[in-house]
């Protein structure tokens, strides 16, 4: 079930941009494949599909932290029992939008990917920038 609230996660590992100091580790969509790829290492065999949904997931919200909110503030992978939740924080307070595709204009795309794989995607807003949590489901 694809869902959109805004409700905060609780887990404090998919919480970044709380507490965290110098510059994101991750800097490009590349950078934070390779490090949920890591991360999903460690949990054994997952379905390719949800692999790769993840992976797309990742992507997209790191390039438009790059395109729309002055790059990565921060970011975070959290592993649940159903669920690994990727966090990006960028410099932006503006919440994500919705916009209808205009065909004469490129790109537009990925926020619509990201809340179509996800179980669950919240935004967690503050005067100096964004959290972008964004839950997809996995069978461990």
């Amino acid at each position: 079930m694809n869902t959109r609230s805004d409700t905060r996660s609780r887990t404090p590992a998919a919480r970044p941009g709380a507490g965290s100091y110098g510059p994101s580790p991750v800097g490009t969509p590349a950078q934070a494949r390779e490090l949920v790829c890591h991360t999903l290492a460690a949990l054994g065999p997952l379905p390719p599909g949800q692999v790769d949904d993840l992976l797309l997931v990742t992507s997209e919200l790191v390039t438009n932290a790059h395109r729309h909110g002055g790059g990565v503030t921060d970011f975070g992978i959290a592993v649940g029992p159903d669920r690994v939740t990727v966090s990006v924080a960028d410099a932006s307070g503006e919440a994500p939008r919705h916009e209808l595709h205009d065909e004469l204009r490129p790109g537009g795309f990925g926020w619509p990917i990201v809340l179509r794989l996800c179980r669950e995607v919240t935004v967690d807003t503050r005067q100096d920038g964004k959290t972008i949590h964004a839950a997809v489901t996995v069978d461990r």
